[in-house]
């Protein structure tokens, strides 16, 4: 079926790139296949039915869909992508699932549904996290252990790296720092490259490892990764301001509720979207020696910024 085209999909110099399309296929896998794994497990059924609740509560998929394009870079990857996309998704649904706790950002909605600790309570909810983080490595063993030793080594140092103490918590813990607070703009970037951005850049390297892509073409996708997390982040403090439950999938204003340091806060919503613009362009010239290749990546920084949810 036609489609029109974005302005997504016109910024990356190719009319015939359908970026609606492109991410519904991939979204509509990853759900298939995050449901499948689900399958597999032997554990008490309120453990499996929490762990299922958020896993399955939707979302844009984004950072395996970072996995699967990455891995595409050089033509076809070393092996399939998908054990890596799903392990990264379970990871981050962890850490929403932590995120939204009383002890942290303290939401009642996620997605558009009430939150895991609102459903199962705060004890069952911590540790369906837990086991979402754990199984995220079983996952990445089962799948390239035996056959690919060298690409379940390096998805598993990564992910580990992003998700731990120099990444996503350390930049958690920056964040309850900042919480009531007025860092400046080179404490924000830190906070937030770590707290969002680690993961988002751990896609585009776990892609580009499970893909078969050269040391100087990580370096690349891991400047488009920090760029585009920063970019993220910028767009997802301004939806904060500007969005509804309705379209975000969670309550609006939470940041100004908690008195969370925000880009619009710091800098000003029109100052904020310009730079949320102006990262998301170096995103995009990270990845020109990747060519025709790189398309669906440049497609995904502009949506990324221009995204109403």
């Amino acid at each position: 079926m036609a489609m029109t085209t974005t302005t997504a999909e016109r910024s990356t110099g190719s009319n015939s790139f359908d970026l609606h399309s492109y991410l519904k296929y991939n979204k509509d896998k990853v759900d298939n296949a995050l449901k499948e794994v689900m399958k597999t497990y032997d554990c008490p059924s309120p453990l499996q039915e929490a762990m299922l609740y958020s896993l399955a509560a939707g979302g844009k998929r984004l950072r395996p869909i970072l996995v699967i394009a990455a891995s595409n870079l050089n033509g076809s990857p070393a092996c399939d992508p998908m054990p890596a996309a799903c392990a990264l998704e379970f990871v981050h649904t962890y850490s929403l699932i932590h995120d939204d706790l009383p002890a942290m950002d303290d939401d009642d909605f996620r997605r558009g549904k009430p939150t895991n600790h609102k459903v199962f309570g705060e004890a069952l909810a911590i540790l369906a996290g837990d086991a979402l983080l754990t199984e995220a490595f079983t996952i990445i063993s089962k799948a390239y252990g035996s056959e690919f030793p060298a690409i379940a080594a390096g998805v598993t140092a990564e992910l580990a790296s992003s998700a731990g103490a120099e990444g996503m918590v350390g930049g958690q813990v920056l964040d309850t720092i900042a919480t009531g607070n007025t860092p400046d703009i080179v404490e924000m970037e830190r906070l937030h490259r770590m707290k969002t951005g680690a993961l988002i850049k751990s896609a585009l390297l776990i892609g580009g490892i499970v893909g078969g892509v050269g040391p100087e073409k990580l370096d690349a996708l891991e400047r488009y990764g920090l760029e585009l997390g920063l970019a993220f982040q910028i767009t997802d403090d301004l939806l904060d301001v500007t969005g509804d439950l309705v379209s975000l999938g969670k309550t609006p204003g939470s940041d100004e509720r908690m008195n969370k340091p925000t880009y619009p806060k710091l800098l000003g919503i029109e100052a904020a979207r310009s730079l949320a613009a102006e990262v998301r362009d170096r995103a995009i010239d990270s990845l020109k020696s990747f060519g025709n290749n790189a398309e669906p990546l440049c497609a995904i920084a502009h949506y990324v910024v221009e995204r109403s949810f």
